[in-house]
């Protein structure tokens, strides 16, 4: 499988993000508004992180709007809601070597560059 980074073109933490990796970064970039994930992408990145939960982004605005923290979500919702609006995916998900790192945590972020080094 190839490298890839999965990214929201009009985040400025994706674009600031993209800015500071290594030129020598082989990435396919894959913008998720311009070009959804499918079911067999999003089900591959569950096999590679343990749960849909954990790719799933509490922070999107329609999170709040659609009042997700009151219910009680299962695996199947989170994978559903991913799909059918790409803002529920957090961002970015770099996929490097079947590993995945998700997320734009300073530690996370450190962890792509140290392997975005070595590729």
């Amino acid at each position: 499988m190839t490298n890839k980074i999965y990214y929201l073109a009009s985040c400025d933490t994706c674009r600031k993000i993209i800015k500071s990796l290594p030129k020598s970064a082989n990435l396919v970039y894959h913008d998720i508004k311009q070009d959804p994930i499918t079911a067999n992408e999003i089900e591959y990145m569950q096999t590679l992180s343990g749960s849909y939960e954990t790719l799933f982004s509490r922070k999107a605005q329609l999170y709040k709007s659609l009042d997700l923290k009151n219910k009680s979500l299962t695996e199947e919702d989170y994978k559903k809601f991913i799909l059918e609006h790409y803002t529920f995916l957090s961002r970015p998900v770099f996929i490097i070597n079947d590993k995945i790192y998700i997320g734009n945590s300073q530690q996370n972020m450190l962890q792509v560059m140290k392997v975005l080094e070595n590729v």
